[in-house]
């Protein structure tokens, strides 16, 4: 067997990222079995039915990832987020997820996460420069 060259690609081709993904998938799944990704976006609609904001995620191997939670600055302190977050949690649940889990900048909203129940679990200092980038999750009862 050929020891295979390594090539640096600072351009890469996006289609390059499912061809270097394919073989972790595969070793993934001879591990867990099949998996499925569910993705689920809740949206924040206007008068006119244009997207606002709102909250994208992907359910996989038993957990939802919450991807995106933006709700516009003039309607935040609303309930909003945290309705967002209520509907996402309700559909894990129903897809049979054990847990959600994000990440948010300190500069952005860590504090609503722990107001909504979740804990922290990580955390990289200086992610993005002079901030940190914390990871959240909460398990579902």
């Amino acid at each position: 067997m050929t020891i295979p060259k390594i090539i640096v690609e600072e351009t890469p081709d996006p289609a390059m990222r499912d061809e270097i993904l394919k073989p972790l998938r595969a070793y993934n799944e001879s591990k867990l079995g099949p998996i499925k990704a569910e993705p689920l976006a809740i949206t924040l609609r206007d008068a006119d039915g244009a997207v606002t904001g709102g909250l994208w995620a992907s359910s996989v191997v038993g957990w939802l990832f919450v991807d995106l939670l933006v709700v516009p600055e003039e309607f935040r302190s609303q309930g909003l987020g945290a309705e967002l977050l209520q509907r996402a949690e309700d559909i894990a649940r129903n897809r049979g997820c054990i847990g959600l889990w994000l990440h948010t900048g300190t500069f952005q909203a860590p504090g609503f996460y722990e107001k909504q129940g979740y804990t922290t679990f990580g955390t990289i200092p200086d992610y993005p420069l002079g901030h940190d980038t914390v990871y959240f999750m909460k398990r579902l009862a």
